[in-house]
């Protein structure tokens, strides 16, 4: 197990942890969120055994197991293909995409991308950080202003995304990953001490193609999950459950992972049950939802998040999560995401954000 020291790119992985006050940290990347039945139940038994007994989900669709002490047992689930690039598949994708509307399927397009990036040699010396959105053109994804991604005009073409704003390069679908690649290698190459497209003073060496249509556009931030019945295109269901707090009991993990269906974890820490007929959907919603999994698309469980808090981060001064877990009782009319220090650790692109003080709580952007 190595632990990474303060001078490197300190995102954890699977085989790097972050040793946070709680103990070893694993982060599991999930490209477009997507995994099987049978390897959710493994990552479940991983965190059983071996560290905590919950799943936290992040908002970039991956998986973490805090208390880690055997990684080992992570990579037996499967999640693990390339040592050399596994901190670096940061791959969000559109999780109904394919299932429920859109204008195109970008599933393949997430399998395709995830074996470009382990086969591209230089991406091994990528930013953590950065990341890759598929939008298959409802919007969900663009909004979330990843690093490098393409959203969906048609059926067969697609925009290309800078930090979440179109340069008005069209390409064909087709011609995607490849694209994608360069700009990330490009990346690599002019990034300097940069983390993420939008620190670079310019964007223009990441480009080689002319724009060709009028650029600048961007998509609201999408903060709410798809929650509850989904009907998809092929008539089968898809079951969208939100998790409170992005915090999923590895016990109700196994019970996810024993529908043996897909399962994708999205980027607003919910999850999505898919392929599911209409019998086995009613059973699982009446089993999975006494659990504490959330279907209703109405539940203040929506409009709260956190991050990890004490006694997890070192650097926290509130139990936060015991805390935006307490104000669902006391609804604010906009989202609410508590923290625990400046930090601000995985707060969404719109609402409040609180930061925790020595005197209790302020808005992000009021003076202490």
């Amino acid at each position: 197990m190595t632990i990474r020291s303060r001078d490197q790119d300190a995102c954890p992985g699977a085989l790097s942890v972050h040793r946070a006050a709680d103990g070893a940290l694993a982060r599991v990347r999930l490209p477009g969120g997507m995994l099987s039945g049978a390897q959710l139940t493994a990552l479940a038994q991983a965190a059983i055994r071996f560290g905590a007994p919950d799943l936290e989900l992040t908002s970039r669709g991956n998986v973490q197991i805090r208390g880690i002490t055997d990684t080992d047992a992570v990579a037996e689930a499967g999640l693990l293909p390339s040592p050399t690039h596994e901190r670096v598949r940061n791959v969000v994708a559109s999780p109904l995409s394919g299932r429920s509307g859109g204008l195109a399927d970008v599933r393949p397009l997430v399998v395709a991308l995830d074996t470009a990036i382990q086969c591209e040699p230089a991406l091994a010396e990528s930013s953590g950080r950065f990341w890759f959105g598929l939008d298959d053109g409802r919007g969900d994804i663009s909004g979330l202003g990843t690093d490098v991604g393409v959203h969906a005009v048609d059926r067969e073409h697609a925009a290309l995304l800078l930090a979440g704003r179109d340069t008005g390069v069209r390409l064909r679908l087709d011609d995607a990953v490849s694209t994608l690649i360069d700009v990330a290698v490009r990346f690599v190459r002019v990034r300097g001490t940069a983390w993420r497209v939008d620190e670079l003073p310019t964007t223009q060496d990441l480009l080689t193609l002319p724009p060709t249509a009028e650029p600048g556009a961007t998509w609201p931030p999408v903060v709410r999950p798809p929650v509850g019945w989904i009907p998809q295109d092929d008539g089968r269901v898809t079951l969208g459950a939100a998790v409170p707090l992005g915090v999923l009991p590895a016990r109700t993990a196994e019970f996810v992972g024993a529908i043996e269906s897909p399962v994708v974890v999205t980027p607003w820490r919910s999850l999505a049950i898919c392929d599911l007929d209409e019998g086995v959907a009613d059973v699982a919603l009446r089993v999975l939802a006494p659990m504490g999994l959330v279907f209703d698309g109405n539940s203040r469980w929506l409009d709260v998040s956190a991050c990890t808090g004490t006694p997890g981060c070192e650097r926290s001064a509130a139990d936060v999560r015991a805390d935006a877990a307490a104000a669902v009782d006391d609804p604010a009319g906009g989202h609410r995401h508590f923290v625990g220090c400046e930090r601000c650790c995985g707060s969404p692109p719109v609402g409040e954000v609180l930061i925790a003080g020595p005197d209790g709580y302020r808005a992000r952007g009021r003076p202490s």
